[in-house]
């Protein structure tokens, strides 16, 4: 099989592991930077490769709206259309869909929506899911999910029952092969009772991965934890477990230390565009005028392997305030490789058995400041 996960150390509930795909091997806990569409915002594929990224995501939603799930495999799928030759994981369109609560309508068999783009009346649904993202041609690919508010039990309970019966339809749609492995989406938002049953379900259709969904979208950070305590001793070890949309480095620590593989999210990005920067200190707003004449890099008191660091301060801020592009891409490309060394950091810590003294170390200092 061209898919194969296996641990090679581990740390109390933390895992280091590889996960074999067609287009290399992934070490885990990994951070898979977002290219939503097919593209990581203001960052190359080059730039990925070089600061150590091993996964990408893509979406899967937008790119069916533009330029279209045909244009792209005619292109040669999504590895030759962005020129990533890496790992590829796609999500199902879901949480896209589901956040445009405006323009759509959910029905057991699916969703009617309009395009943000053009207004024009599509559909989406299991089976139609798995075609596009069968047509992208990602190496791992997602089940078609609700995400509702994970606080709202009426509404959990009802999605939880689109949720699964969705999943079993894409069970169905898309077989196990040696091309795309389809990942099952444990939902329940933040009740224990109702993680617990999705977890024994989904697991029930045997699927190669399983990802947690319905965090990071409105909980708190200890309802977050909660939640993760609750449902990963109920996931089998011996598959790869993804927490879909984290990527705060103190939400890392807490979930790697859980059994948490892999995590994907916008946030390096993101506040890039707003000019934050990532530091073991905390969160920086390289615009305050504090760093006007600031000399030093991004990271000062420490070794940090970032093209980034070549600039000071005062120049990030300067590209910030006069609005210029090199400035998103020197703090995207220093936020991506603050969190994918992180990450590699504490798999490096888990298999010397350090992870408690890494974890411990770092949470000290970076919630010292946030």
């Amino acid at each position: 099989m061209a898919f194969e996960f296996e641990i090679v150390a581990t740390d109390g509930n933390a895992r280091a592991g590889l996960l074999h795909t067609p287009h290399g091997t992934i070490p885990t806990p990994c951070f898979a930077p977002v290219g939503t569409q097919a593209t990581v915002k203001a960052v190359p594929p080059r730039d990925l490769k070089d600061l150590g990224a091993t996964l990408v995501l893509a979406n899967t939603y937008h790119l069916h709206l533009r330029p279209g799930e045909d244009i792209v495999r005619n292109m040669g799928g999504l590895h030759s259309f962005m020129q990533w030759d890496g790992p590829i994981l796609t999500d199902s369109g879901g949480f896209q869909v589901f956040s445009l609560a405006q323009i759509n309508r959910i029905d057991a068999d699916g969703v009617t929506f309009r395009s943000h783009i053009d207004g024009s009346l599509r559909r989406l649904t299991p089976e139609s899911s798995m075609a596009i993202q069968e047509a992208l041609g990602a190496d791992i690919i997602m089940a078609f999910d609700e995400c509702p508010p994970p606080r709202d039990r009426a509404a959990v309970e009802q999605a939880l029952i689109r949720t699964h019966d969705w999943a079993r339809r894409c069970r169905e749609a898309h077989p196990d092969d040696d091309r795309q492995a389809l990942f099952g989406i444990i939902q329940g938002g933040i009740f224990p009772d109702l993680r617990a049953e999705s977890a024994a379900f989904l697991q029930s259709l045997d699927f190669p991965g399983y990802a947690i969904g319905g965090l990071a979208v409105g909980e708190s950070k200890p309802e977050q934890y909660a939640t993760l305590d609750a449902t990963l001793p109920l996931v089998t070890t011996d598959k790869p477990r993804y927490l879909m949309g984290v990527g705060d480095p103190d939400d890392m620590c807490e979930a790697i230390s859980r059994g948490i593989d892999i995590f994907d999210c916008v946030i390096p990005t993101r506040l890039a565009r707003h000019g934050a920067a990532l530091t073991a200190d905390g969160r920086i707003n390289i615009k305050k005028a504090t760093y006007k004449a600031d000399p030093r890099p991004l990271i000062a008191d420490e070794p940090f392997d970032c093209y980034t660091q070549q600039f000071s301060r005062a120049y990030l801020r300067h590209l910030m305030i006069a609005k210029e592009l090199l400035g998103h891409y020197l703090l995207s490309l220093h936020n991506l490789t603050f969190l994918v060394q992180h990450v590699r950091n504490m798999r490096e810590a888990i298999i010397a058995g350090q992870l408690l003294d890494y974890t411990e170390t770092f949470l000290h200092r970076y919630r010292g400041t946030i």
